[in-house]
């Protein structure tokens, strides 16, 4: 017999509303995904509806133009189901609930219906690979219901008295990843020990989760970003590592608990799904997304193969350090892998797990420049590309947070002793901190109850406010990057990328449009510290991640920087065009061709 559903039931859904009418997209909806920009909200931080300090679902909703004028795609919520919140929603009690602290149903199906009338999909947050010990399910197994234990996976101690744990996994929050509970028996969490991992050999997980993305599909979500998507199957017989500090060994080497060859079934059974969905009720194509670290490029493109997710988040050009052969590695990789299986690359620079970019880059006022020029870099790669909220204001990691406000669980795991996985001191709370809206108020117009982590006094300098209209602003070069690469046919989807001559630190590419006589563009990146000279790359430069960006060299050699001017001179065209260029320090350029 199978599982019942344990948690709130379809019929709890709130009616479609038939007035709204999404705004028409010039893409084909079956590969809306290949090309697309999306933009994580990480729901908790981003706009607060309801004043009690923490961003809820209604104030996502509200803030949702920013989006729509920022140009983006689509948008990804993080969890906002029920849950304790051990790990900030990453702990689900009920999949079918949302959870009081950020709206309820209603709030969810509104701000899809507001999302569709501005244009943009809408991706959620699904967590497969454990619960929340409050979860029915789990609540039932340590009361010693065997249908309901043999959902998650308990396995005997070691030792005399079975006192030892199972096997020597480490949890990637720090400890071990096994709790005893009060009969004896040890359940696995590779998380916090509040985040039970299930057993996806047991039919009634796969039943039950099947069940529950249909649910949020018949609320209109278009896809599904899948938390720890590699996660899901354990290599049989739980075997040791045999290494500690094993967090250091994520994306690096396969684990017996990571990057197991059985999630890809579970992936294909998914993908079956959406197709079928989508088949079923017409419109976009649904999507998922994995979450998935695997050792090399060619491992995590099975992932993204024709039968299973539509996309991977690439992890290894987040990881990549601001070096010209690094990035070109990495970039070169990343295409040949996902080209061999027919699938996107995704590019990111930030996440919720991860130091914004900003200040991983240097921090300060060269880090932003770095941060500036990895956007255009990144925006200009073939695929598609995910933005984190507050990216496009050039926001930095907030380091100096008290421990007293800190939520992380992480740090109550690893006394402030990480290793630098998750964030700049192996935690996660400084890339969370809520975003700024306006250059004034408690919260910088987050909301009326102030934020839930405090936000550093310059920040209302950064706000979306203070920065729209400011030509040299960062938001602005985010508006004028993904209005450009949507209008550009040379941009977006697409395998086609050749690289150019170019003095070291210095990375310079073509995209050609799939119709070659719809155009070209070039994109250069100088990496160095301080000013390159090179022949022109292209026509004329269309956009600078900064001021002067390029600057042409005049026929007498007289350059605007120190330095000799490229061998013969800079004169430029009867057409206008320019000979020679200066790239500014740590800056980049895309090129008319």
């Amino acid at each position: 017999m199978a599982a019942p559903e344990l948690t709130s039931h379809p019929r709890d859904l709130p009616e479609p509303d038939p007035e709204t009418v999404p705004v028409s997209d010039p893409r084909p909806a079956s590969d809306w995904w290949r090309a697309a920009v999306i933009y994580q909200v990480y729901v908790r931080s981003f706009a607060d509806g309801d004043g009690d300090g923490v961003g809820d679902l209604r104030g996502a909703r509200e803030r949702l133009g920013h989006l729509a004028a920022l140009g983006a795609d689509a948008v990804w919520l993080t969890p906002f189901y029920a849950s304790p919140q051990a790990d900030g929603g990453y702990d689900v009690a009920d999949y079918r609930a949302v959870d009081p602290l950020f709206g309820d149903l209603d709030d969810a199906a509104a701000l899809v219906r507001t999302a569709h009338g501005l244009g943009l999909k809408v991706i959620v947050d699904v967590v497969p690979n454990h619960t929340s010990e409050r979860h029915p399910w789990f609540a039932a197994a340590l009361a010693g219901d065997p249908a309901a234990r043999a959902r998650y996976l308990f396995r005997p101690g070691q030792g005399r008295d079975g006192s030892l744990p199972p096997n020597d996994w480490e949890s990637v929050f720090g400890g071990p990843a096994w709790t005893r509970a009060a009969d004896g028996e040890w359940y696995l969490h590779l998380f916090a020990p509040e985040q039970p991992d299930l057993d996806w050999e047991n039919e009634e997980v796969r039943a039950e989760f099947a069940s529950v993305l249909r649910f949020w599909l018949d609320l209109g979500v278009d896809g599904f970003r899948i938390d720890v998507a590699h996660g899901m199957v354990k290599a049989p017989g739980l075997p040791d590592i045999g290494h500690r500090e094993q967090v250091r060994l994520i994306g690096a080497q396969q684990l017996p608990f990571f990057d197991q060859d059985g999630v890809h079934e579970i992936h294909r059974a998914w993908r079956a799904l959406l197709d079928a969905y989508t088949a079923e009720h017409g419109g976009p194509a649904r999507i998922g997304v994995a979450e998935a670290w695997a050792p090399n490029a060619e491992r995590l493109s099975l992932y993204v193969r024709p039968d299973e997710l539509h996309q991977a988040f690439n992890f290894a050009f987040l990881q990549a350090p601001w070096d010209a052969a690094a990035l070109r590695r990495v970039i070169d990789d990343s295409l040949r892998a996902t080209t061999a299986v027919g699938a996107p690359t995704t590019w990111v620079l930030s996440n919720h797990d991860v130091v914004r970019h900003p200040s991983r880059y240097g921090a300060g006022a060269a880090g932003l420049r770095r941060a500036r020029a990895a956007a255009l870099l990144m925006l200009a790669l073939p695929g598609s590309a995910y933005l984190y909220q507050g990216e496009e204001l050039g926001l930095p990691e907030v380091a100096d947070l008290p421990d007293a406000v800190r939520q992380d669980p992480a740090f109550r795991r690893r006394s402030g002793q990480g290793d630098g996985q998750d964030g700049q001191d192996g935690l996660r709370d400084g890339c969370r901190v809520p975003l700024p809206w306006t250059p004034e108020g408690p919260s910088y117009g987050f909301g009326a109850g102030g934020s839930w982590l405090p936000q550093p006094a310059e920040w209302g300098a950064l706000s979306v406010a203070a920065q729209t209209g400011q030509a040299d602003s960062t938001l602005e070069l985010y508006r004028s990057a993904l209005a450009l690469r949507r209008a550009h046919p040379a941009l977006g989807a697409g395998e086609r990328l050749d690289w150019l001559p170019a003095p070291e630190e210095v990375l310079a590419f073509r995209r050609t449009a799939a119709d070659p006589d719809a155009g070209e563009l070039v994109c250069t990146v100088n990496l160095t510290d301080r000013p390159v000279a090179l022949p022109a790359p292209g026509a004329r430069p269309l956009l600078g991640s900064v001021p002067g960006a390029a600057v042409p060299v005049d026929a007498d050699g007289a350059a605007v920087v120190p330095g000799p001017a490229p061998e013969g001179g800079a004169d430029g065209g009867a057409d206008g065009t320019v000979g020679f260029v200066v790239l500014a320090p740590e800056s980049a350029v895309w090129w008319a061709s």
